[in-house]
């Protein structure tokens, strides 16, 4: 754990050269792997760390996999010990690059960007492209979207028992209000 937000402290020094960067560590993601008829399989984690650097338009966010939550305790603990092992990889990572952000043409209405770079689940790390709606807030700026991700693509088995009650591809949800 100790490991993990040192890690994440120096991700931030690196990116604090310029004073344009926003964060968030009560970002938000949501994922859903429901099948027709079957038990819901869903989870929110609301405690996630992201930074954007809005001169470059470079993005990072960390997720704790243990910060997951189920509605039911045991899904919880499967998704822990049998999934996604988090005691091995505690954690899932995205960092990329919003192409073509330009802070100054942020308004309240979400526009679209494109962000481009490579997600961690489960020790394995695969390129991504992802629509993130970004608007002006208050305080900062907004960054929302959706995106699917195929948990055979990060290693993560699924027993044949279980196989038919789990979506092929994963939903997942994300909600960052991010600030100086």
């Amino acid at each position: 754990m100790r490991k993990i937000g040192i890690t994440f402290l120096l991700l931030v020094l690196v990116m604090s050269a310029n004073a344009q960067k926003l964060i968030t560590k009560t970002g938000s993601i949501k994922f859903q792997a429901t099948m027709p008829s079957y038990e819901e399989v869903a989870a929110e984690n609301k405690s996630v760390s992201a930074v954007l650097e809005q001169s470059t338009g470079d993005f990072a966010a960390l997720v704790l996999i243990k910060g997951f939550r189920f509605k039911v305790a045991l899904m919880e603990e499967h998704f822990n010990e049998n999934y996604m092992e988090s005691e091995k990889f505690s954690k899932a990572t995205l960092k990329g690059k919003l192409e073509n952000f330009d802070p100054a043409k942020i308004t309240s209405t979400a526009k679209n960007f494109t962000l481009k770079g490579d997600l961690t689940v489960h020790g394995k790390t695969k390129p991504v492209t992802i629509l993130v709606k970004v608007s002006k807030s208050a305080n900062g700026l907004n960054l929302n979207g959706s995106f699917e991700v195929k948990p055979e693509d990060y290693d993560i088995e699924i027993p044949n028992l279980v196989r038919k009650k789990i979506a092929d591809k994963v939903k997942v949800d994300y909600a960052f209000s991010l600030v100086k």
